[in-house]
C-alpha cells in the first residue's frame, strides 16, 4: 500500500470498522479479493486498494466524502453480475471498490400502493420472493436473479424476459435514494406515480452505471400476482415466421403475453451438448420460440386463449409443432432450456456478445444480412441468436470456428467482427446495447456511434455531478 493511502484506510477502517473493510495482500489476515477484481466474464481483472462493505447509506456517504477528500475513486458494485466490465477496478491497485451487499434490507412493503422499498443491495430473487409472500409480483426476471442486485440492476438498466409486459428495471421503479459525488444523501424514494415536480432525477441515475451517484435503496413498483400462467416451445421454419407469430400472440393475447423468446438451432444445440440431462420435447428446428400468458381470470381462461393462439398458427403455417407445459416444473424446465444458453456457451469457449436493440420488424433482415457477412468474412464461424424478441432486444453473440482457440480468435477479430454487427445495427435503426449497459466493453463504440450532440451533453451531466471524476471513472465515457 502507497503511502499516501495510509491515512484514507485508516479513516475509512474507523468509519466501517474491521469487518466493513477488506484489504488484500499477502500478509496474515489479508482477505483473498478476487470475487470483487474479477468480472463474471473472467474478461476484466483489476486490483483494488481495499473492498469497502458499508452497513447503511450514512456509511456510503462517509466513504465516498473520505475518498474524496483524499482523490481516490470508487467503484460502486453490487452482484458483480455485469457482461460489460462496468463493476471492477483497473490494475493500479489505487480504487476502492464499494460493494453494497450489506445493505440488502427490506425497508417497507406497501401493499395498498402497490410498492416495496428496499435496499441496493437486496438480490433481486429475495426482492420477487418478498413480493409473492404477499400474493403480488415484482416482475423483473433474468437468469442472474439469484445474485444480481436491485442496485446494480437500476444502476445497468436491466431488461430481462418480461420487459415485454412490464417494462425494463426503469419502468418498475418509483423513487430512489441516492448517495452524490460530494458524499451528499438525496432521499427520493416517493411512491407516488405522478410527481411532475422538476427535473426527474430518478430517471437520471437509473442507467448511469455508478458514474453519476450511488444508488443505495430503491421504492419499486408490485403488481397483482398473475392467477395463471401458460408456457408454450413452439417450432418455426424461419424468423420471419418468428415475427408472424408474434403479431399474432399480441393481437390474441393483448397485454397478457408476458414473455416472447427466440432461440436458434445452434443455440439450443451448445444446451444439449453440455447440459444433455435437460430435455428439450420438440426436435431441432431452424428456430424455437418460448412464449408465456399471463391471466387474470383463470386457469380455464388461459388455457382456452393459449390453445386458441397456437391453433391459428398452426392454421396459419407460422410453427410447425409446439410443446405446452402442462404443469410448474414442465414451465421452468421450458425457461430453463432458455437460461441454460448464456451456460452453454460459456462452456463452448469465448465467445464475442452482442447485446443489441432492432425494430421488431427489421430483426429477420439483420440477422439474415449479418449472418453471411460474417460467414463470409469468417468461414466456419458459428451463431448464437437468442434473446427477447418480444421487445426488439437480440443476443447475437458470435463462437470461433469448430476446432480453433476460441481466445485466439477473440483477440484476433472481435474489433472486426464488431465493425460488421454495429455497423448493421445502426444501419438498421437499432443500439448497441439493449439492456447490459456500457462500461467498458462499449465505450469507444458509444462514443463513435452516438451524435456528437448526446455525448456532449452526457459529459455536461458528468462534470456538473462529478466534477472531480471520481464515481466509477473510464465507464461509459
Amino acid at each position: 500500500m502507497r503511502q499516501e493511502h495510509a491515512a484514507l484506510i485508516e479513516a475509512l477502517t474507523s468509519l466501517l470498522g474491521e469487518a466493513g473493510l477488506l484489504m488484500g495482500g499477502a500478509n496474515a489476515g489479508d482477505a483473498d479479493l478476487s470475487a470483487y477484481e474479477l468480472d463474471w466474464r473472467r474478461r476484466y481483472a483489476g486490483r483494488a486498494l481495499a473492498v469497502a462493505r458499508p452497513a447503511n447509506t450514512e456509511q456510503v456517504a462517509g466513504v465516498v466524502k473520505l475518498c474524496a477528500a483524499h482523490g481516490v475513486s470508487l467503484v460502486p458494485q453490487g452482484g458483480n453480475t455485469g457482461l460489460v466490465g462496468g463493476s471492477t477496478p483497473d490494475a493500479s491497485g489505487t480504487q476502492i471498490v464499494l460493494s453494497l451487499s450489506r445493505m440488502n434490507r427490506v425497508r417497507a412493503l406497501d401493499a395498498a400502493n402497490l410498492t416495496l422499498t428496499v435496499e441496493a443491495g437486496a438480490i433481486l430473487q429475495t426482492v420477487q420472493a418478498t413480493a409473492a409472500a404477499q400474493d403480488l409480483l415484482f416482475p423483473l426476471s433474468l437468469a442472474a436473479e439469484g445474485s444480481c442486485t436491485i442496485g446494480g440492476n437500476l444502476a445497468s438498466n436491466a431488461g430481462g424476459t418480461q420487459v415485454l409486459r412490464y417494462g425494463n428495471a426503469r419502468e418498475l421503479c418509483l423513487g430512489l435514494e441516492v448517495v452524490t459525488a460530494a458524499g451528499e444523501v438525496w432521499d427520493g424514494l416517493s411512491g407516488l406515480r405522478k410527481d411532475n415536480t422538476g427535473y426527474d432525477l430518478r430517471d437520471l441515475f437509473i442507467g448511469s452505471e455508478g458514474t453519476l451517484g450511488i444508488i443505495t435503496a430503491a421504492t419499486l413498483k408490485l403488481f397483482p400476482k398473475p392467477v395463471a400462467k401458460m408456457t408454450a416451445l413452439a417450432a418455426c421454419d424461419s424468423l420471419d415466421q418468428a415475427v408472424q407469430l408474434l403479431s399474432l400472440a399480441r393481437a390474441r393475447a393483448g397485454s397478457g403475453l408476458t414473455g416472447f423468446e427466440v432461440m436458434n438451432e445452434f443455440s439450443l444445440g451448445l444446451v444439449r451438448k453440455h447440459f444433455p440431462q435437460l430435455q428439450q420435447p420438440l426436435a431441432a428446428s431452424a428456430w424455437m420460440v418460448l412464449l408465456e400468458i399471463s391471466d387474470a381470470e383463470s386457469e380455464a381462461h388461459a388455457r382456452a386463449l393459449f390453445e386458441g393462439l397456437l391453433e391459428a398458427a398452426l392454421e396459419a403455417e407460422l410453427i410447425s409443432d409446439a410443446a405446452v407445459a402442462e404443469s410448474l416444473p414442465q414451465s421452468h424446465a421450458l425457461w430453463h432450456l432458455r437460461e441454460s444458453i448464456p451456460l452453454a456457451q460459456a462452456e463452448e469457449g469465448l465467445n464475442i456478445k452482442h447485446d443489441i436493440a432492432l425494430p421488431v420488424s427489421a430483426i429477420p433482415a439483420f440477422v439474415s444480412g449479418t449472418d453471411a457477412a460474417l460467414a463470409q468474412a469468417f468461414p466456419g464461424i458459428r451463431m448464437v441468436d437468442f434473446g427477447h424478441l418480444g421487445d426488439g432486444n437480440l443476443h447475437y453473440n458470435v463462437q470461433a470456428p469448430e476446432g480453433q482457440a476460441a481466445g485466439e480468435f477473440l483477440s484476433q477479430h472481435e474489433k472486426a467482427i464488431n465493425a460488421i454487427v454495429y455497423d448493421a445495427v445502426v444501419a438498421h435503426g437499432g443500439s448497441i446495447s439493449a439492456e447490459h449497459g456500457i462500461g467498458q466493453l462499449k465505450r469507444e463504440e458509444l462514443v463513435a456511434r452516438k451524435s456528437p450532440v448526446a455525448i456532449g451533453l452526457m459529459r455536461a451531466i458528468k462534470q456538473a455531478l462529478d466534477p472531480q471524476g471520481l464515481l466509477n471513472p473510464g465507464r461509459v465515457l
